[in-house]
């Protein structure tokens, strides 16, 4: 389980961007968290993921606090971001992929990449270069490289903004697949579309939660959940 206890955070030189805020996601869930530009719902993944460094409030996966245990979490907790394109590093699949995993063996490496490519459906393209890649392909190698790590928990920050409507569908998809492996994810978005995916959605205002919706409540409560996203 991952748990935020009081949680504020800002960045150099401006207001708080995170204020106070609590809440947890379980094991097995799918949360969103939706919110116009600004109101820090990306700053949450980026703490939870150790890329930010977190100063007031604390932050327990699986209960270990993440100020003290910043190496074991990053084992926990993998992210993907907006753009692919901007995460890639090598033009080979097999050498992006095989990047994170040093220090393992050969048969290890190899193991683990195979499955992960199968878990995004992109098997088929392991000796392919990357480049010559659509982006929403691309975006499943980036996907595929953080399972090969073998995380619990995903963080997915607006994994489909720059992708095309057959892309998003095959993102989804694997979404849908690796909740019901198990995995626990947290889906950064304002696509109704991955909202729909969560079992709870978390509506952020001004830095605090504004609003928690559970699945069932969508449609009665889709008005505030509009207005939320105005303005994005």
């Amino acid at each position: 389980m991952i748990r935020l206890e009081n949680v504020s955070f800002k960045y150099k030189e401006s207001n708080k961007i995170l204020d106070n805020i609590s809440f947890e996601v379980h094991d097995g869930e799918i949360i969103s968290i939706v919110g116009k530009n600004g109101s820090g719902k990306s700053t949450i993944g980026k703490l939870i993921a150790g890329i930010l460094r977190l100063k007031e409030g604390n932050i327990l996966i699986d209960d270990l606090d993440i100020k003290k245990y910043q190496n074991e979490i990053r084992d926990k907790v993998g992210i993907v971001f907006q753009n692919p394109e901007n995460q890639i590093i090598f033009n080979s699949i097999e050498d992006e992929l095989s990047f994170a995993l040093k220090g393992l063996s050969k048969q290890e490496i190899d193991k683990r990449i195979n499955e992960a490519l199968e878990k995004v459906e992109m098997l088929d393209f392991k000796n392919r270069d990357l480049y010559n890649l659509s982006l929403g392909q691309k975006q499943r190698i980036m996907i595929a490289e953080i399972l090969a790590k073998n995380p619990k928990y995903l963080i997915f920050d607006e994994p489909t903004t720059m992708i095309d409507s057959i892309g998003k569908e095959k993102i989804y998809k694997i979404i849908k697949n690796l909740k019901q492996q198990g995995y626990t994810i947290i889906c950064i978005t304002n696509l109704a579309d991955e909202i729909l995916l969560a079992d709870r959605t978390l509506v952020l205002e001004q830095g605090k939660i504004a609003l928690e919706i559970k699945r069932e409540e969508l449609v009665e409560k889709a008005e505030e959940l509009r207005r939320s996203e105005e303005h994005t």
